[in-house]
This record gives structure tokens, C-alpha cells and sequence, in this order.
């Protein structure tokens, strides 16, 4: 079947799929065999997801639906833009039905019967009420700024996910217009949930029902007829990088002001909110309420604004019972020797790294250690997320102070970390680190650290590989898979890629890894035709993919022509997947899962070839047209047999055999969550990882101290 051949039908919308995602991390919070407090994480991480939805996805597609905008990369279901924000708008509503009914019938009355409750201040007892009183009068009235909204009073400009109080006041006495409208911000420093002293269990009130119950003290000599809780979501899909110029980091910091400025794509209201409230807002903000036409950006929201604000339930002490149980990274396996040097254990072979079920420390010890030793010469690293007190920038800026030469690509357009990493480069500039900020047109999304280090044959590179982001705090929630290689082709690869970041060196023939955005996508499709030729010969061809997203149309149509040519074809995406599995003639020897859990599944894993002619490679990049063209990604192959074996005999089989939070892709484009069949025992591949890792650790730990000193 040629390409013309494969028609709109045969492809998922993105932004439908996505939604479908969001969806699954629901079911999460909706599942009562989730201990409870993780149930409100869960909710807690939809309601974040759907917010960067809106700020990106939604507001690309208004600005191409209602304004000039053009799509960066085209549909393939070939969808209007206007009549996929009208299907996003369908399906929103019903999930945040679903969210609030999770919220309010299901997790407030589980988590109250556990002596955690959520209140209004109507409901407090007397004693309580004037702790409130007080805390108010002490600690939140001279905060707040209350705001009246008239011609000698313009309106503020409300922030993007900022949370306020609308009120129609009508005066009593004193100064001012008649009727009035006015809003009080609620200042991020105060906390979302507060706490208020009881007896017998923990009791929380949201701080703006709090505000709201005292307004009549902030607008003095004003009647308050009605009031909301409100919040607005503003377009963040501005393009950072518009237009050259000479100073990058400069030039970021202005897009990032013009952004707090950008156009509303979402209010949300409290569903009680009095109509005529309800307009003036939208009428200040040009907010759209065409419902005529299916699409409206007003949400009336059931509950409690923003559900973000549950993690402080998440992060309160103690309630272990109505959390995961505890586990404790291990050892990677390959580092095992008692007091082996970390760059001699490498020397010695390649080592995987699987997170959060491997510890995350020997990344940090990895470059603090070069930091410190005399023998390096150079460090290099590439940056695109990190924790707040990064340890590993930390280890960087501390060698650059030891004397190395230490280069670090900070990636200044990683999406909302922007801020965070302009403050990381200006520590590491002051600290004698080469900072560069990679390329205009470009994200730097590869993960790669280079170490250079004088040894007595000479000098010798180690190379640490990965497919997530230099983050010991995500590392502990994230699944990632990390290579540690001393291997020269490799290194060689390694130092081609950093100097093509840093100077624009080119000409470097790519000896192992695989780059975008030249190579990438070329090389994927040549990849899945191999297997198409192998089935076409009569030899069986097998594809396995473990991904965040598959988008990219002419990846998807490679798969299809496999699934045609008989190659059997196993796709894991937690995500977005545009690619529709099991339509006859086109799709039928493809299928599709998503596994949504504890940990998010955020490793990237290709193998093309079954078994012993399995080619097995890790990857920064999802099948995505932005991983493929507009991001610098390096996708590396696992070649040392005992690791490619523990990819292919360990790791993939748990992944395929999850039958408790795996779900299917249907040809329809529907996802079912699988369950054990009658006799057939329930397997949760992150419950068995977690277990395997355990008892490779314990077995490792008899082996050293008990039989001898190999490693497993």
C-alpha cells in the first residue's frame, strides 16, 4: 500500500489522544486499590496536565482556529482546528465531571473517615472559628490587596493559573460607585490548604473559602451580593525564539514577560457563580462563550478551584498506610564490586542503569567524582531539566573551580523550566563554567556527559547516555534507562556531538549514535523497513517500542507497511499515539498498550530484529515530528550482550505481561484497561521490577559477603 493510500481514518487525532491520556491517570485516581493519598496525587497530576494542555495545545489551536496562527506540524486525521477544540471542549467537560465526582463522592469521604478533612469555614466549630478569626486578622488580611474594578481603578491583570476572588459589592455607606465590581488576589505565598487545630483529627480549610467568608471585612461599607472563586489560563505557546539575536539569554528573558501578558484560552469559575459575575469577566478578558457553536471557554467548576493545591495533602508526615510502601534503590548491577573506583568498573564494562529501581547516585557520583579527581582533565554535559538543588550542577560548577575545563549545554527553552535554568547558567558562568545555550532554531534535548580523564595508557573518555534528564529528584519518580560506556566510538560520537552544540562543528561520520535532527527520523523509517524486508523474505521480522508518543505520520506509515509485510509489532506508549492498531489490511499485526502507575514510564526503548538479531537502542527521543526536526536527540545502541539480554529477557517480557495498569489501544481509538483472566495471576510490570531489583540486590549482597567477590 503506498502512502496515498493510507487515509485520514487510519490516524488518531493528537490532541483527542492525548486527553485520552490525561484520562488514564484518572482511572488512577478513580481506583480504590490505589492507597488513598496517592488517589489524591493522582488528581492532583491531572488537573496540572490539563492546565499545560490548555496553555499550549489549546491556545495553538485558537490562535490557528480565530486568529493568524498556522500549525507547526499538520494533522494527520486532518482535522479543523476549530472542530478540534470543539472535541477537546466534549470530552474536558466530561473528564472534569469525572474528576470532581472522583473528588467529592469518593476521596473526600475516604480520606475524612481516615481523620483528614477538607471544610468550608460555615462548618467549623465555634473554638475554630475564632482560630480563624484570628489567623486571618494576624496572618492573611494584611496580605491581601483588595482590588475595585472601575474607570479610576482599571482592572488588574491577572495572572496565568492565579487564583482570585470576584465580588458584586453594592455600597452601604461612604465613598465609591453604587455597584461595584471587585476581585481580591489570593498571593501564592499564603498556603492553598490551611490548617486548623482540632482535637481529633487534622482539619483543613482552602484558603479561599477562608478569604471569601471575610470579604465583608475587606470592603468595608459594602453589601457583598454574590461572589466566585475564579482562574484564568493564558496561551504559553509563544514561540521564545522568533528572531535572532545576540544574546539568547536575554532575548528569553523578554519573551518570558511577554508571555505573562499573552491572551486568556480558559476560565474557570466556581459552579455557583452568579451569571452576570460570570460576564463581566469574560467581557474584561475576551474570553470566548460561543456555545451555539460547541466550543466555550468558560468552565463551571463543581469544587474547589486548581486541585493542584491537594499535593499538600501528599507531602504531610506520617499516613504511611495510605501510601505506596517504601522501596530502596539499588545498586546498579556492574557496580557491585566492594570498593571498586567507579570509572574502573566502567573501564571495565558498559552498565545500565534502570530508575528509580536503580539509585540515581552513581549519575551524581559520575561527575562529582571527576569534579574532584585529579586525573580529569574536562567534563562536558548537557542540561535540559534539573532539580532545584542540583547536586550534579552543584559537582559542575565546583570542578570548573577545581581547574577543569567544564562545558555545560543549558538548554534555556525547555519548557517551563525556562526561568529555573537562566538562574542555573548564571551560577555556572560565575563559577568558571563554559556555559552555551545550543542552537536559536533548536532544543537541546539530549542527555549526555562526557568525562575526559588522563590515565597511564593515555587518555581515556567516559561517556554516561541517557534517556532522561540529569534530575536526582524526577529520577526517584521517573522510569529511565542510562548507559555508562567508556566505549571509543562512542566517546568519539560524544565529543563530535558536543562540539557540533558549542561551534557548529560538522563533517563528524557518526560511528554509533544516531542524531537529530539529521539522522534520526532517516534512520528509524531504514530501521522498520529492515524488518518489513526480513517478513517479505519469509524471515520473521519483530519491532518493539517503548515510548512517551508516537505523532510523526511518516514513522507511522513505515509501521504500517511492516504490519502489512507480516513483522510483528509491539508498541508501549504512555501517551500520545496517533497510530490506529488493528485495522485490517493496514494494522492488524500491530498492538498498541499504555501503562500508567506509580512511577511515570518515561524511558525510551527500540528494538528492531527478533532475538539473537535483535538491534536494541535507547533513546531521548519519542516518534514525534518536534524530537525528529526541531530538537538535538541522540539515540544509542546497547550492545554488550549481558545487557541486551537483561533488555530482552528481563525488561520487555514485564512490560508486555502487565495485565493490572496496562491498557489496549483498539482500531477505534478506545483504550481498555486489561485484567487477569479467571486462573490467570495479576502481573504489574513496575510491582515486578521493583521485586526483581530486590532480589538481585539481596542476591549480590550474599554474593560479596557471604561466596566471593563476583558480581552478578
Amino acid at each position: 500500500m503506498s502512502t496515498e493510500q493510507f487515509q485520514a481514518e487510519h490516524f488518531i487525532n493528537r490532541e483527542l489522544s492525548w486527553l485520552e491520556f490525561n484520562a488514564r491517570v484518572l482511572e488512577e485516581a478513580e481506583d480504590a486499590s490505589n492507597p488513598l493519598i496517592e488517589r489524591v496525587k493522582f488528581l492532583a497530576i491531572f488537573s496540572s496536565n490539563l492546565d499545560e494542555f490548555f496553555m499550549v495545545r489549546v491556545a495553538g489551536l485558537r490562535e490557528q482556529a480565530f486568529g493568524s496562527g498556522a500549525p507547526q506540524d499538520k494533522s494527520s486525521d486532518e482535522m479543523r482546528a476549530v472542530d478540534q477544540l470543539r472535541a477537546i471542549t466534549k470530552r474536558t467537560r466530561k473528564l472534569v465531571g469525572l474528576e470532581y465526582r472522583c473528588l467529592n463522592e469518593s476521596v473526600l469521604p475516604a480520606l475524612a473517615k481516615e481523620g483528614l478533612r477538607i471544610v468550608t469555614v460555615d462548618g467549623l466549630e465555634k473554638p475554630q472559628q475564632e482560630h480563624v478569626d484570628r489567623l486571618f486578622q494576624e496572618s492573611v488580611y494584611p496580605i491581601l490587596t483588595p482590588m475595585a474594578i472601575d474607570p479610576s481603578h482599571p482592572r488588574p491583570r491577572y495572572h496565568n493559573r492565579g487564583l482570585y476572588l470576584a465580588a458584586e459589592l453594592r455600597r452601604r455607606s461612604g465613598r465609591g460607585p453604587k455597584n461595584l465590581l471587585a476581585v481580591v488576589q489570593l498571593p501564592q505565598i499564603l498556603p492553598r490548604l490551611v490548617e486548623i487545630p482540632h482535637e481529633r483529627e487534622r482539619t483543613f480549610v482552602f484558603i479561599e473559602d477562608l478569604v471569601r467568608s471575610r470579604l465583608p471585612e475587606l470592603f468595608g461599607g459594602f453589601e457583598v451580593k454574590s461572589s466566585t472563586a475564579f482562574r484564568i489560563t493564558r496561551d504559553n505557546d509563544t514561540e521564545l525564539l522568533e528572531q535572532e539575536s545576540d544574546d539568547m539569554l536575554r532575548l528569553i528573558e523578554e519573551r518570558l514577560r511577554a508571555r505573562r501578558r499573552a491572551d486568556a484560552v480558559r476560565l474557570e469559575v466556581a459552579a455557583d457563580a452568579e451569571e452576570d459575575l460570570v460576564r463581566q469577566i469574560t467581557v474584561q478578558e475576551q474570553i470566548l462563550r460561543d456555545d451555539d457553536a460547541g466550543y466555550s471557554e468558560v468552565y463551571q467548576i463543581p469544587g474547589p478551584l486548581d486541585l493542584r493545591g491537594l499535593m499538600a495533602l501528599v507531602r504531610i508526615s506520617d499516613y504511611e498506610h495510605l501510601r505506596d510502601k517504601p522501596f530502596l534503590p539499588t545498586t546498579p548491577q556492574g557496580l557491585r564490586r566492594r570498593g571498586e573506583d567507579l570509572f574502573d568498573a566502567i573501564a571495565r564494562h558498559d552498565v545500565l542503569l534502570h530508575h528509580p529501581y536503580d539509585s540515581f547516585e552513581p549519575v551524581t557520583e559520575f561527575v562529582s567524582r571527576a569534579a574532584d579527581d585529579p586525573a580529569v582533565l574536562a567534563i562536558k554535559q548537557s542540561l535540559y531539566r534539573t532539580s532545584g538543588d542540583s547536586p550534579i550542577v552543584a559537582a559542575l560548577m565546583r570542578a570548573a573551580e577545581n581547574g577543569k575545563h567544564v562545558t555545560a549545554l543549558v538548554e534555556l527553552k525547555a519548557r517551563f523550566d525556562e526561568e529555573a535554568n537562566i538562574v542555573w547558567a548564571r551560577q555556572l558562568e560565575r563559577s568558571g563554567v563554559h556555559v552555551v545555550y545550543g542552537f536559536l532554531d533548536l532544543k537541546t534535548h539530549c542527555k549526555v556527559c562526557l568525562v575526559v580523564r588522563q590515565e597511564s595508557a593515555g587518555v581515556r573518555q567516559y561517556v554516561h547516555l541517557s534517556t532522561g534528564n540529569y534530575n536526582s529528584t524526577t529520577a526517584k519518580q521517573y522510569t529511565d534507562l542510562g548507559l555508562f560506556t567508556a566505549d571509543e566510538d562512542m566517546a568519539s560520537d560524544a565529543t563530535a556531538l558536543f562540539n557540533l552544540l558549542t561551534g557548529y562543528s560538522q563533517g563528524h561520520k557518526w560511528r554509533k549514535l544516531i542524531v537529530a535532527p539529521d539522522d534520526l527520523q532517516r534512520r528509524t523509517i531504514e530501521l522498520i523497513d529492515e524488518q518489513t524486508k526480513r517478513a517479505a523474505d519469509g524471515n520473521p521480522g519483530r519491532i518493539f517500542a517503548k515510548l512517551n508518543s508516537i505523532v510523526e505520520r511518516e514513522v507511522i506509515e513505515a509501521l504500517y507497511r511492516a504490519s502489512q509485510a507480516g513483522v510483528s509489532i509491539d508498541l508501549v506508549i504512555r501517551g500520545i499515539c496517533c497510530l490506529r492498531p488493528g485495522i485490517p489490511g493496514v494494522s492488524e499485526n500491530i498492538r498498541v498498550r499504555s501503562i500508567v502507575d506509580r512511577f511515570l514510564e518515561h524511558s525510551r526503548i527500540c528494538v528492531f530484529g527478533p532475538d539473537d538479531d535483535a538491534q536494541v537502542y535507547l533513546s531521548s527521543a519519542d516518534w514525534m515530528p518536534r524530537n525528529f526536526f526541531r530538537r538535538v536527540e541522540v539515540m544509542f545502541p546497547i550492545e554488550a550482550g549481558a545487557l541486551k539480554k537483561r533488555i530482552l529477557q528481563q525488561l520487555i517480557p514485564v512490560y508486555l505481561a502487565d495485565n493490572m495498569r496496562a491498557r489496549a489501544l483498539s482500531a477505534n481509538g478506545k483504550y481498555k484497561r486489561l485484567k487477569p483472566s479467571d486462573g490467570e495471576v495479576g502481573q504489574r510490570c513496575q510491582e515486578e521490577l521493583l521485586a526483581l531489583h530486590a532480589a538481585t540486590a539481596s542476591a549480590s549482597r550474599t554474593r560479596i559477603t557471604g561466596i566471593s567477590d563476583v558480581e552478578l
